[in-house]
């Protein structure tokens, strides 16, 4: 962090100013404390906008009971696997863009972007069908009761039928984070969530001439929301962000080049499913323990998630300088921009976390009135607080691995951290040792320690500065 903080209140306001703006930039050269703030506090702010659309659903959604915020969370859930495959590709994608950046060669990283369009709109449409048709059973796999099923079913089909959009949303951002137009995806989805906000109370409660729809005009909210922005995003990729501009001649199907980026996003997409699945495997536990411990679970989860966005944010802007950095052949500029990431995040995610163990209560308040409920979501707010310092950091490295081409690495990563530590102690602490949901929570500060410790050794080693992509 010295880069940022020795530079004087006016650089920094300047930059702060360019960045908001999208002010145009050549991140392989220059100031490395300047790149990252304005490629990172765009994508801070993106981050922060995706993970608003579930806390605005929970918000309302809470004035309609335990059941109704369960089925968000289960649903959401069940959304993770859509994520997880969004991610995966966008891994692929911001990774590919970023080394064509780099390299100079705008039109390869244009054809680039259509391909991850064209993967993503076929597999969204897969994934769209699927569910809508079989929510219920999806719901109940889940570990949904009847009051859930009764409630939630319509929600869960429109949510999962309408997923197509953030699954677009989600790849067409990371296009222009790899290209380094980070502002471009801020704006798209600062839009989206305007559209969101206005909507979700109308349609769940029948504001004005809008129809009461309770927990499904929730779904149908979110998914106009993010259809807009989706829109406004492929407006704007073919008028050019500053870095990318996607012309008539780009629009073809070019088989080498999509199966090229599938390679990488395979990958990527394991990575991504091994952290993700993993919160589903923590829902199925918490379930267990009844609507109450899931509630709560759900409102904390989401707290967390929304706090994290920004830290994703700075990773996202460590991958991209690190793409760049290798597409124009500086393997040095793009260690030291990770080290930059790294003490900015540490900073950051800590904070976010004394905050957590500090006002739980005054959050947790937010969204339920319930002592009960309260009590485990506070409790995972605090106890998950914790580890923030230890995931800010491994988060940093993994993603750099993206950056640089390097996706097995951040997957087996995963693999220990989440599944062969994280898993088995949650269910080793919550059922046998008796800490019911709470060992639950416990379990995932332990993971994000020793995620910390194992991508720091393997990003010392520096194998990813040799990956060609």
């Amino acid at each position: 962090m010295p880069e940022i903080a020795n530079r004087d209140g006016a650089g920094i306001w300047r930059d702060v100013r360019d960045a908001l703006r999208g002010t145009s930039h050549d991140y392989t050269s220059g100031t490395i404390g300047r790149a990252i703030l304005l490629l990172a506090l765009p994508m801070v702010i993106e981050m922060s906008m995706e993970s608003i659309f579930a806390v605005v659903d929970v918000f309302f959604v809470s004035r309609l009971g335990a059941a109704a915020v369960a089925t968000v969370g289960l649903t959401e859930s069940l959304m993770i696997v859509i994520y997880t495959i969004a991610f995966g590709l966008s891994i692929g994608a911001s990774a590919t863009v970023a080394r064509r950046i780099g390299e100079k060669d705008g039109d390869s990283a244009a054809r680039a972007a259509v391909q991850v369009l064209l993967l993503g709109l076929g597999l969204s449409t897969v994934l769209c069908v699927v569910g809508a048709i079989w929510a219920p059973e999806l719901l109940t796999l889940m570990g949904a009761d009847n009051t859930v099923l009764s409630q939630g079913t319509m929600y869960a089909r429109v949510t999962l039928g309408g997923s197509a959009t953030a699954f677009l949303l989600f790849l067409v951002n990371a296009v222009f984070r790899g290209a380094g137009d980070a502002a471009v995806a801020m704006r798209v989805l600062i839009l989206g969530n305007g559209i969101n906000i206005v909507l979700d109370p109308m349609l769940i409660f029948g504001v004005g001439p809008f129809p009461e729809l309770g927990l499904t005009g929730a779904a149908i909210a979110t998914t106009i929301g993010r259809g807009i922005g989706l829109a406004y995003a492929l407006v704007l990729l073919t008028r050019g962000t500053g870095h990318l501009a996607v012309r008539r001649q780009h629009l073809a199907i070019e088989p080498s080049t999509m199966w090229s980026i599938a390679q990488l996003s395979g990958w990527g997409t394991v990575q991504v499913a091994l952290s993700s699945m993993s919160w589903i495997a923590l829902v199925r536990i918490v379930s267990s323990f009844g609507s109450t411990a899931l509630a709560g679970y759900t409102i904390s989860i989401r707290i967390i998630l929304f706090a994290l966005m920004p830290a994703f944010g700075i990773g996202a802007a460590a991958a991209t300088m690190v793409g760049q950095s290798l597409g124009a052949k500086l393997p040095d500029r793009a260690e030291r921009s990770v080290w930059t990431a790294v003490k900015i995040n540490v900073v950051l995610l800590g904070s976010v976390g004394v905050v957590f163990l500090v006002f739980a209560p005054v959050l947790v308040s937010l969204f339920t009135s319930s002592p009960d409920v309260a009590r485990v979501a506070v409790f995972g707010l605090r106890v998950i607080g914790l580890g923030f310092p230890a995931y800010a950091l491994g988060m940093v490295f993994e993603q750099s691995f993206n950056g640089a081409g390097d996706t097995r690495t951040p997957t087996w990563i995963n693999f220990f951290c989440f599944w062969i530590v994280q898993i088995p102690l949650a269910w080793l602490l919550s059922s046998p040792l008796g800490f019911d949901e709470g060992g639950v929570f416990i379990a995932v500060p332990v993971a994000y320690a020793v995620l910390a410790i194992v991508s720091a050794v393997l990003f010392k080693r520096g194998a990813w500065k040799t990956k060609s992509l």
